[in-house]
């Protein structure tokens, strides 16, 4: 008896994966600030409906786009019909190798130069703006100098607790 069970269980496992290499990745283009909340819905209605839509993704550096995995265009245009936010689906598909630099994260240290000038997203500075003076990529660290301290001097601090607000100048040689 379990041997059937278990038999039946990877059958299902192959058929869903099966269903899902023939799926393809649409693109729904929504109110730009408003992708989070269109991919919930389209989440909660392809749940709701049953519809063979495997999985939704908001891309954190393009405003405006849902990605949809689903078994066909007519399911994805099905589960986003009638959402308020939701502008059209784009013909077409995508491919996962072209979403890949969207799902790559870079560390913030990255990004960040000297003479940049950022805001405190946490601990005792929060909201605060500073200047980067010194950026340390291998501790992940920057040292800071705060535009609005009445004294300015340097503090350092994890890279991941700063937001870049503006470019500085670029460092002439």
């Amino acid at each position: 008896m379990a041997e059937a069970g278990s038999e039946r269980g990877e059958e299902g496992v192959e058929e869903a994966e099966s269903a899902k290499s023939e799926s393809q990745i649409y693109v729904v283009k929504t109110t730009s600030g408003q992708e989070v909340n269109v991919a919930n819905l389209i989440y909660m209605r392809a749940l709701t409906n049953k519809l063979p839509i495997y999985a939704v993704m908001v891309a954190e550096g393009l405003k405006g786009y849902v990605f949809v995995e689903a078994a066909g265009p007519h399911f994805v245009d099905d589960a986003s019909s009638g959402i308020k936010h939701v502008k059209q689906r784009l013909q077409g598909v995508t491919t996962a190798s072209e979403l890949e630099r969207y799902l790559l994260v870079k560390p913030v240290v990255e990004e960040l130069n000297v003479e940049d000038v950022v805001e405190v997203v946490g601990g005792p500075l929060k909201g605060m703006r500073a200047k980067i003076v010194k950026v340390d990529k291998i501790k992940n660290e920057v040292t800071l100098e705060l535009l609005e301290a009445a004294v300015t001097m340097p503090i350092t601090v994890n890279a991941d607790y700063v937001r870049l607000v503006s470019r500085g100048r670029k460092e002439r040689e």
